[in-house]
């Protein structure tokens, strides 16, 4: 079964090699293009006016979307991370690493070699702004993977743990290039200003750029500026509305970017492509264009989603559907096409280029097949919440059959009726989850006493658990207890000698002693968030830090902000937990740890 699977993926290698020299040229001809991916977070398919939604108005990706080729059966992972990491890549998520979005499943792999670095080694500028979620330490932060400039949030999305104490989507602080600094204005309208200065300095050096804009929004909790949910609040629940006017919001920014690069003489040969991370978390159910389920779900609301591209110089305009189903794993070959640069050594992609379909020089395009799947558990589970794919079928669970032309709405199963089919869909992921399960067991470690980030700044998001994760600043303020609210970290000690480890209860940006209760943070427009959550007061006697084998404890004291360890480690791959303990026997896991390796 695998060496039929390494088959097929030579032979997409060979297609990759064929279809290769017409985009070269083309690049060739009108000098490097630069590129503009905006990609939103829980935005679907039919959350666009131009895609019908009768609701919400969208009148620049409407102007987009008329001006774009669109890629019309174009299929992402069901939630944010996964889809993240096929994209930057061009690999299956699950051969990443990336299969969750916490519980250190959201840290991308080492060995994976990023778009950001492949267009950095080509000469251009890598800027990237918003939504990272592929991990918080070194080696996983986007300024270790080839990104020269970055602004990014923590985390998931803004207030959530890893996240700047307190943010709540206005004002509050982002991280720089690894530093953070206070900002004014609502997230999504800070992430697009910081590109733009991004772009208009590589216009002054003269050089060529890719720009990622990554918007945490339209994901909950629900906040957007007032005038945008204005329009939606008659006819809809706060939070309906604010989803709408985070959209709206993204709509008008990127009215204002593309403005921006046609007065800056940029938009004629620069690539901008529009595209979302998953289906709709809050809008399928009032309009879904047809489609079955959303966010997290295998059926096509759950992953198919809009992408358009606009490219005048290279001659992407017009408003032409790519009909092919394509998916997130063919952006990374089909840039280094589009942009005549040399793919990374070594390196075999999962997509292939798609180019030939942009141009209309398909010619006997294969009937491919594609998976994709929500796994969102500590390890992966074969056939999980799957969809295996070509443009006329969808394998559901490896069970229901859809034929999706007939029935784009999946409500009759043909299962029964299509054996063969089923058979064929089978024998393909049978041979895809065969070749992926050896990696599922290479775990990834955040890197402790590496120059790059000493100290390292742990943080509950990615313990590795099988119980309930932390994994928003709420979470914190009700200090959750007991023994499935904890787990402990993957770490890499990178060199022998001296670690001090200081174990908190709230991040050092607060200030405030383990046991202290904690003030409400002021409300923001829209729905309930996570810092108006009161902070508990909790009563812990006793701490207790675990690298190894190694285990050490001491008192908690009355009023202290941590606790603080010094071991001595040898180098290597090990296990790191933390735990405050109290009368009852009481468990409040360490939210916060930050380890330094001390000088010799």
């Amino acid at each position: 079964m695998a060496h039929s699977f390494k088959l097929l993926l030579v032979a997409c290698c060979v297609c990759f090699t064929m279809w290769g020299a017409m985009p070269t040229s083309q690049a060739e001809t009108v000098g490097k293009p630069n590129v503009v991916i905006v990609i939103t977070d829980d935005q679907g398919y039919g959350d666009l006016s131009c895609h019908g939604n009768p609701v919400l108005k969208t009148p620049n990706l409407d102007a987009l979307h008329g001006e774009s080729v669109r890629l019309k059966d174009y299929h992402v992972s069901p939630t944010c991370s996964p889809t993240r990491a096929a994209l930057l890549t061009g690999h299956w998520t699950n051969r990443t690493g990336v299969w969750h979005t916490i519980m250190g499943r959201s840290m991308i792999r080492e060995n994976e070699v990023l778009v950001s670095q492949i267009f950095k080694d080509a000469g251009y500028a890598t800027g990237m702004f918003g939504k990272w979620h592929l991990g918080d330490n070194y080696p996983f932060r986007p300024e270790d993977r080839g990104f020269t400039e970055v602004l990014r949030h923590g985390g998931g999305g803004v207030g959530q743990t890893p996240d700047y104490w307190d943010n709540a989507y206005f004002d509050g602080s982002y991280w720089h290039n690894s530093k953070p600094v206070p900002v004014k204005g609502f997230c999504t309208d800070v992430f697009f200003d910081y590109a733009k200065r991004f772009i208009k300095a590589q216009k002054k050096a003269g050089k060529p750029f890719l720009a990622y804009i990554s918007t945490n929004a339209p994901h909950g909790p629900m906040h957007a500026p007032p005038k945008f949910a204005k329009p939606y609040e008659k006819k809809f629940s706060t939070g309906q509305a604010h989803f709408y006017g985070m959209i709206a919001n993204i709509d008008w920014n990127v009215g204002k970017l593309r403005s921006f690069l046609k007065d800056e003489g940029l938009a004629d040969n620069t690539i901008f492509i529009f595209t979302t991370d998953n289906g709709s978390s809050s809008g399928w159910r009032t309009f879904n264009a047809g489609m079955r389920a959303g966010k997290g779900s295998e059926y096509d609301g759950g992953h198919r989603v809009p992408f358009f591209v606009h490219w005048p110089k290279g001659k992407l305009t017009g408003g032409r559907d790519v009909e092919p189903i394509t998916a997130h794993v063919d952006v990374v070959p089909t840039l280094i096409d589009l942009c005549g640069i040399n793919a990374p050594k070594g390196v075999k992609f999962d997509g292939r280029s798609i180019t030939p379909l942009f141009f209309n020089q398909g010619g006997q395009w294969p009937d491919r097949i594609l998976v994709t799947d929500s796994q969102r558990v500590k390890d992966p589970i074969k056939w999980r919440k799957s969809s295996v794919m070509t443009s006329q079928w969808r394998l559901i669970n490896g069970k229901q059959l859809y034929d999706i032309k007939t029935d784009p709405g999946q409500k009759t199963d043909v299962a029964k009726d299509h054996p063969q089919v089923v058979a064929r869909l089978t024998k393909f992921y049978d041979a895809w989850w065969d070749e992926l399960t050896p990696t599922f067991k290479q775990d990834t470690a955040i890197y402790l006493g590496h120059p790059a980030e000493n100290p390292a700044r742990l943080t509950s998001h990615d313990w590795i658990t099988t119980g309930s994760t932390p994994w928003n600043q709420a979470h914190i303020r009700n200090a959750t207890t007991g023994q499935r609210n904890t787990g402990f970290w993957n770490v890499k000690i990178v060199e022998d000698g001296e670690y001090e480890f200081r174990l908190r209860r709230w991040p050092e940006e607060v200030d405030t002693a383990i046991d202290a209760p904690l003030p409400a943070g002021e409300p923001v427009p829209g729905t309930r968030a996570f810092r108006t959550t009161p902070g508990k007061k909790i009563s812990p006697t006793k701490a207790r830090l675990t690298v190894g084998d190694k285990s050490v404890e001491a008192p908690v004291k009355p009023g202290a902000k941590e606790v603080v360890f010094k071991l001595k480690l040898k180098a290597g791959k090990t296990r790191l937990a933390g735990l405050f303990t109290g009368e009852g026997k009481t468990f409040h896991g360490t939210y916060f740890v930050y380890v330094k390796r001390l000088e010799d």
